[in-house]
């Protein structure tokens, strides 16, 4: 093929069918279920980010609404060839299939049109089909235009909209639409793709570069098949290598970033800055090294919640080994702090007229401060009687091990919540008052496993379905660390409620079972134990007699006495 022949593999690879479509097997099921039915909504609204396929899979619901071929006289998702109008609706230029654009078409005199040609039958298609991308651009008038032929179309007309934003969309026109959202494209199956393409075209490409093209991408299959064209131009007849990829998107070596980080979360801010400015002369850009850093602050945060993160096949064996060791010696609160600080610095570095200072800054921030504990930390800690968090001296001037710290903080008068088990949790949500929270507490939870940092739980029928992130953000604001709350089924203890429960009824058993209370019960029918109380405990001047030491009984009867 010339070069004034080519086309872009993001169009040569296009889907054409529901089968061709990745990733979007929810819809695809949906879509074939209603056909099946002959349950075809008149107004389709699909929403979902840049690039993963939004107006693509409406171009192919236009070709199924019309697919004409031998066998097939109806609507249908399954389309083995192309029909009589397939390749005009693939190439757009359907007479039948109207595509706007609502970003150069906002206003009610577009919307006019429509109303006004909608009443006319198809020329020469079974339907008339109305495309119309990023729909949320139009202006309130061209909606409220939209409404009654959108509500109550003719029999031969569907409309398909298209949008990145679907808030924007009024409610009175996504209430009267059938809405898909196509979701981002897992990593897999974008390198799964990517690989098949790259044989078609008879390319060489790492699959390690493969992967990094799929994590750049963020989901967006376009996006992808674009960066894959740019990077075999790049490449040349070597192929898409990692290294080629880095330079040609300014990113740098995975190897480098993961001691960048291992140099700043152990303070040795001189070795760090070298390596940044290393990096920046070897073509780095500051904003894309800081996400890179976010990435694998981000992977070894999951590692360190579970091992599985390991087995991640979109990440490199080099990030993978450094994230197991690294995620052993940090806190969860250290990395959600880095985190933190991390994500503030790439905003900084944006806005900043002078990126590689920004980034210095925020590198030196990362190394001075990621490791500090929180101020609910050091108080509980100094609280409890043990060594205060130390200052952390000024780097020396080149890298090496940390520098002595400096004299320890004196001790202030603090309390912090010792919740070393359930039943303090319990005590402590009672102390603060918390009445919403201490009757799931004690009402709605079945305790599974509990830790300090983790507690595992199996919910009861009534509990409300965001009691484990509610009471994780009570715990972090209390003890100023990160709790792991999930939802299990195991083993689990019975609530503090059915404990109570069980406790009070054996008392009652107990009790009925007094010479006393049974002869109360007898001549009272209907009677029964109300409560149990115990009695105060004074000092009698003689003892009292034997049956009036069970305690106080309340009783209800069924008459008056």
């Amino acid at each position: 093929m010339t070069a004034t022949g080519y086309q872009v593999l993001a169009r040569k690879y296009r889907p054409s069918t529901f089968a061709d479509l990745i990733g979007q097997e929810a819809m695809v099921r949906t879509l074939a279920n209603a056909f099946a039915a002959n349950r075809i909504h008149q107004a389709h609204i699909l929403t979902g980010v840049r690039g993963v396929g939004k107006t693509t899979t409406a171009r192919i619901l236009a070709r199924a609404f019309n697919y004409e071929a031998p066998g097939f006289d109806g609507p249908s998702v399954e389309m083995p060839g192309l029909g009589v109008h397939c390749q005009a609706i693939i190439e757009s230029r359907h007479v039948d299939v109207i595509e706007m654009d609502a970003a150069s078409h906002t206003g009610i005199d577009d919307v006019r049109e429509i109303i006004e040609n909608a009443r006319y039958k198809p020329i020469s298609a079974r339907t008339k089909v109305y495309i119309i991308d990023e729909v949320h651009m139009l202006s309130k008038a061209a909606f409220n235009g939209l409404l009654k032929t959108l509500e109550e179309p003719p029999e031969h007309v569907k409309f398909l909209f298209a949008t990145t934003e679907i808030d924007k969309v009024p409610v009175t026109v996504r209430s009267r639409c059938l809405r898909f959202d196509l979701k981002r494209i897992e990593t897999e199956t974008l390198v799964a793709h990517l690989t098949k393409i790259c044989g078609l075209e008879h390319v060489v490409a790492a699959p390690e570069a493969l992967a990094l093209i799929a994590r750049v991408a963020e989901g967006s299959v376009r996006d992808c098949l674009s960066l894959l064209d740019q990077a075999i131009a790049f490449g040349g007849e070597g192929g898409v290598q990692v290294a080629d990829l880095r330079g040609m998107l300014g990113l740098s070596d995975r190897g480098e970033v993961v001691e960048l980080f291992r140099l700043a979360m152990r303070g040795e801010v001189a070795g760090a800055l070298d390596l940044t400015a290393r990096l920046y002369r070897a073509g780095a850009d500051p904003a894309e090294l800081l996400l890179e850093l976010c990435e694998f602050c981000h992977f070894v945060t999951r590692v360190k919640i579970g091992e599985a993160a390991l087995s991640d096949p979109a990440i490199s064996q080099t990030e993978r080994s450094a994230a197991g060791e690294i995620a052993k010696t940090l806190s969860m609160g250290a990395l959600s702090r880095a985190w933190t600080l991390i994500m503030n610095g790439h905003a900084d570095v944006k806005d900043s007229p002078r990126p590689l200072a920004s980034l210095d800054m925020a590198i030196v921030k990362l190394a001075y401060a990621a490791d500090l504990p929180s101020p609910e930390e050091a108080l509980r800690k100094l609280s409890e009687g043990t060594a205060a968090p130390a200052l952390r001296a000024p780097p020396s001037s080149s890298p090496g091990p940390r520098a002595s710290a400096a004299p320890a903080l004196a001790p202030v008068a603090a309390a912090g919540p010792r919740l070393d088990t359930f039943e303090n949790l319990v005590a402590f949500a009672r102390a603060r008052r918390d009445v919403g929270l201490l009757r799931a507490l004690e009402h709605d939870m079945r305790i599974v496993r509990y830790e300090v940092g983790r507690i595992e739980f199996t919910p009861t029928a009534t509990a409300d379905p965001t009691l484990a992130p509610t009471l994780a953000k009570k715990l972090q604001e209390w003890t100023g660390e990160r709790w792991m709350i999930s939802v299990t089924q195991g083993p689990a203890t019975p609530t503090l409620r059915e404990v109570a429960q069980a406790r009070d009824t054996e008392k009652k058993q107990g009790a009925a079972l007094h010479p006393v209370v049974a002869k109360v019960l007898e001549i009272f029918p209907g009677a029964k134990i109300v409560a149990i109380k115990d009695p105060e405990i004074v000092a009698p001047e003689a003892p009292p007699p034997a049956d009036e030491d069970v305690g106080y009984i309340d009783a209800e009867f069924d008459e008056d006495l």
